[in-house]
């Protein structure tokens, strides 16, 4: 054995030593074994009360709202008989008393769902450029469009029935001035009621997404569009080859999460339009809510919840894999 062989190496018969020259025990070495294995119980104690707040908030619920989908769960009553998938098949049969207004929040969901989506990509998209570059009062502009989002849904909710009253609203008033139609019921006639509802959550959430947005800028690197500019590239080819490639990742997070967060709309149609005119605006949410707390059917509610998250993951899933490199693609 040369005299130039590594510390790491063992001689046959020669017992381990450490890199310092003393003798390393066989504990000590299981000890560095494990530690490099990552194993022992110091991961899961770090874990630990995220994982009691998921299993609590999460996964309990869940499995519990399984439960309750499988049962005639009426919460006013001592019974509640096993039903098996019935809840399920009322919602997919023509006789059943849930299944119409159902689908009918399924529609309004999705009418919701596909105007607002592409609003709440778009413009803040471009509040997020606006606000990236460099100008005088960028940070008061940065804090006036995200201020509305600190609002709670009772708040806006309020001051947008206001807005929108028909015979008292200031918006037919400023409208009448500049000659268009001063009667407007925003609240109770379609197509004017799912504008109030879009134009409200734009005007609600978009700072959200433009600070997400404003976040996925600022980690672009400056040289990327330094080296367009010297290849010739204008704004716009700037724009497509290189800042929207740059933001894939949170793209990919703000198209799912709006989604989410527009298929789920509730305290809007609540407190706003209250469902009018009829129940056309009356999304799934709240006919699930209407089913369950005041009809006391949690049952059929918590078949409906699983339905639509159902409809959530597939509609997640199809996103995520439009989002997907291909093999060979160039970024």
């Amino acid at each position: 054995m040369s005299s130039s062989q590594t510390t790491s190496g063992t001689v046959p018969g020669r017992r381990a030593t450490s890199t310092d020259g003393v003798a390393a025990t066989p504990a000590a070495s299981a000890t560095r074994r494990t530690s490099r294995r990552g194993g022992g119980a110091a991961p899961w104690l770090f874990m630990a009360p995220y994982l009691v707040l998921f299993v609590g908030f999460v996964v309990a619920p869940v499995i519990y709202g399984l439960w309750i989908s499988l049962h005639d769960y009426d919460y006013t009553l001592p019974g509640k008989p096993f039903v098996g998938l019935d809840n399920y098949a009322k919602l997919f049969s023509s006789d059943s008393v849930t299944a119409a207004p159902f689908w009918q929040g399924m529609k309004a969901t999705t009418i919701f769902t596909v105007f607002s989506v592409p609003l709440l990509l778009a413009v803040p998209l471009a509040v997020a450029l606006l606000m990236n570059s460099k100008f005088k009062g960028r940070n008061l502009f940065r804090a006036l469009y995200f201020a509305p989002y600190v609002l709670g849904v009772a708040v806006v909710a309020s001051l947008w029935r206001f807005l929108l009253d028909t015979n008292i609203g200031l918006v037919n008033q400023y409208a009448g001035k500049i000659g268009l139609p001063d009667s407007t019921a925003w609240l109770t006639s379609t197509p004017a009621a799912w504008f109030a509802l879009i134009g409200v959550t734009v005007w609600w959430t978009l700072g959200f997404n433009a600070v997400i947005y404003l976040a996925g800028l600022q980690d672009i690197s400056p040289e990327l569009y330094e080296a367009a500019k010297i290849d010739g590239a204008n704004t716009w080819q700037r724009f497509r080859n290189v800042t929207l490639p740059g933001l894939r990742p949170v793209l990919l997070f703000i198209v799912i999460t709006t989604i989410i967060a527009s298929a789920n709309m509730f305290g809007q149609s609540y407190l706003i339009t209250q469902g009018a005119p009829g129940n056309q605006t009356r999304t799934a949410i709240y006919e699930i809510a209407e089913t369950g707390l005041r009809n006391f059917d949690m049952g059929s509610a918590a078949a409906m919840s699983f339905v639509l998250t159902l409809c959530l993951l597939l509609l997640s899933g199809l996103v995520m894999l439009a989002f997907r490199e291909r093999k060979g693609s160039t970024r």
